[in-house]
């Protein structure tokens, strides 16, 4: 059925009816022009008005429902067991091997997966997929580059009450998670609201730390296991040594005790090269530096005291605060003190007094940071006052290569994994500068302002294309260096090289010349004090003597100066003289 409703309208609303009829056309007014009218005419001013034939569009911003996501992972030990067979019983398992062993559909299934495998794995042998081609023209590419970095990811400490990130450490395994220490370094300004607890990081995954690390006393340092990504070793405020396993939760499974750790924060801790990958040591400004087995944290399996006199005085010991150990050698390591010295160390040394073999001073504070090249081991990085500073060791009076004195206190420094020439320095006024020092020795390559904070701790990823910095508020920014600053390019080693050998010739030059004068200037003085003591052995003399030797050398001396001044005049009258007979001489 269709259902229709009719509008009706009455006849007198439609108004009245048009009525059209054919006619000539026919003029019904015509005014002829009036010139007395032109006069009174006025120009209207012309004027331009665009008008854009479009639809107007507003912008606006929208925040769209984040998706969180978290990793979880599966561990599969074994399956495929039938219910009457236990796995883990051994004597069952064989028996049922064998059993499927004699079964001829197993050994088919076993030849025909066979040929297919050998046939994929020849494959596989015979092309690399993976190959990179042209990989010369890429790095003329990229070396051309401006230098650069963008900002990735910024990770903010959780609590109300904001700290700084005192030390960050990589994740040893690609690089994918990093560790920030968080600590209240101001004396006597923590409060009670002051949370203790440190944090690892997905990078992928800023809003939500993906493991809390939760020690008895803030964390001041903080070093992930490179030979076992799962285990991380901290140094806390009071002194004591925390040992974690991420696997077994936020709670440490080690802790040293107080009466054998350090009296002071430990403001550094490493791992060393072992077989066992259970060995650490920590620097502290008590001025101990401590070896640990995390396995049993009871108490140090060593212990060095800094006493620059090497008598192992606890109350004359240099206060430690940055550490440095190099895997190729083993024995060697070098710690910074407060006093701006550097003290290179041999832990093999019979005696203590040994273990200290010589200092390195060149700065006017305390050394915030203390790095050997990884290209280049003889040759280290530190940073103290407002100067970063490149050693060798063969030279202990002074640094081979400095920067200028910057505006703002520089506080951490380490370089690059990947290109030999390239260190990274943080600084007070919240400015992460790139160095190149094959490129530019006065002023950085790259000067980017991180934050309006101070920052205070750095680490670059292994890969040399990341690199986070901690501020002052608790933020770890993350940063993308371009590729021109993270690839190595064409005889940087070799130029580098020769660059260090040529400034540590120099430093041996000016070296040996300051020595030669000193030596001159200690003989000079050897001297005089010996014409001093043969005159003393002369006899003294009485005042009345010494009156009389003193007229005779002025009266000496006015004599000489009399003499000198005569015979200058009698040379110039000559002159005068001559010059006379020769205008004399000249005819008119």
């Amino acid at each position: 059925m269709e259902i229709v409703h009719v509008y009706t309208k009455l006849r007198s609303e439609f108004g009245r009816q048009y009525l059209f009829s054919d006619r000539p056309t026919e003029l019904l007014v015509d005014i002829p022009p009036d010139p007395s009218l032109a006069m009174q005419f006025i120009t209207k001013t012309p004027r331009d008005q665009a008008t854009q034939a479009c639809r107007e569009m507003s912008e606006h911003q929208v925040n769209t429902e984040r998706f969180e996501s978290e990793s979880r992972g599966l561990n599969h030990m074994e399956g495929g067991w039938p219910k009457d067979v236990d796995p883990n019983d051994m004597e069952q398992t064989i028996r049922f091997r064998k059993k499927v062993e004699k079964d001829e559909s197993y050994m088919n299934s076993i030849l025909q997966l066979g040929s297919v495998m050998d046939h994929y794995i020849r494959q596989n042998n015979a092309i690399n997929i993976y190959q990179d081609y042209f990989t010369e023209d890429q790095d003329i590419d990229e070396g051309q580059e401006a230098p650069s970095a963008k900002t990735i990811n910024v990770f903010r400490d959780p609590n109300e009450v904001k700290r700084t990130v005192t030390c960050l450490s990589w994740h040893p395994d690609g690089g994918r998670k990093l560790a920030a220490a968080y600590c209240c370094l101001e004396f006597q300004k923590s409060s009670k609201d002051l949370s203790p607890d440190s944090y690892i990081w997905d990078i992928e995954n800023p809003n939500q730390p993906e493991l809390a690390l939760k020690p008895a006393s803030p964390l001041v340092c903080l070093d992930y296991n490179p030979k076992d990504p799962h285990t991380l070793v901290g140094g806390s405020y009071n002194g004591q040594i925390v040992y974690w396993d991420t696997r077994r939760g936020s709670q440490p499974v080690e802790l040293s005790s107080v009466e054998h750790s350090h009296r002071d924060p430990v403001y550094k801790i490493i791992w060393l090269q072992s077989k066992t990958g259970t060995d650490a040591f920590s620097a502290s400004t008590d001025g101990q530096v401590l070896w640990w087995d995390v396995r049993k944290l009871n108490e140090p399996t060593e212990r060095l005291v800094l006493d620059p006199g090497r008598e192992g005085n606890l109350d004359r010991a240099l206060g430690a605060i940055s550490l440095e150990f190099e895997a190729t050698m083993p024995t060697k390591f070098m710690v910074g003190t407060e006093q701006g010295l550097v003290v290179s160390c041999n832990r093999k040394a019979k005696t203590p007094a040994e273990k200290i073999v010589c200092t390195y001073d060149g700065h006017h504070g305390p050394i915030y940071a203390l790095h050997r090249n990884p290209f280049f081991p003889k040759n280290f990085l530190t940073v103290g006052d407002w100067t970063a500073r490149i050693w060798s060791e063969d030279i202990r009076d002074s640094s081979i290569m400095w920067t200028r004195y910057q505006m703002s206190y520089l506080t951490d420094a380490c370089w690059s994994p990947v290109r030999p020439s390239v260190f990274f320095t943080t600084k007070m006024d919240g400015v992460l500068d790139v160095w190149d020092v094959l490129f530019k020795q006065n002023n950085p390559t790259l000067s980017l302002k991180v934050c309006d904070e101070a920052l205070y701790s750095l680490r670059v990823q292994d890969n040399g294309r990341f690199v986070a910095c901690g501020s002052q508020i608790g933020a770890a920014t993350l940063l993308e260096i371009c590729s021109g600053l993270s690839t190595l390019q064409k005889n940087e080693k070799s130029l580098l090289a020769a660059m260090f050998e040529r400034e540590t010739k120099r430093e041996k030059i000016l070296e040996a010349r300051q020595r030669e004068m000193r030596l001159k200037e200690r003989s000079r003085s050897e001297q005089s004090r010996e014409d001093d003591t043969g005159r003393d052995a002369d006899g003294d003399e009485s005042p009345e003597q010494l009156i009389a030797r003193a007229e005779e050398d002025f009266y000496s001396v006015v004599e000489a100066e009399r003499k000198r001044r005569e015979e200058r005049h009698r040379e110039k009258g000559v002159c005068e003289e001559k010059e006379v007979k020769d205008e004399a001489v000249i005819p008119l």
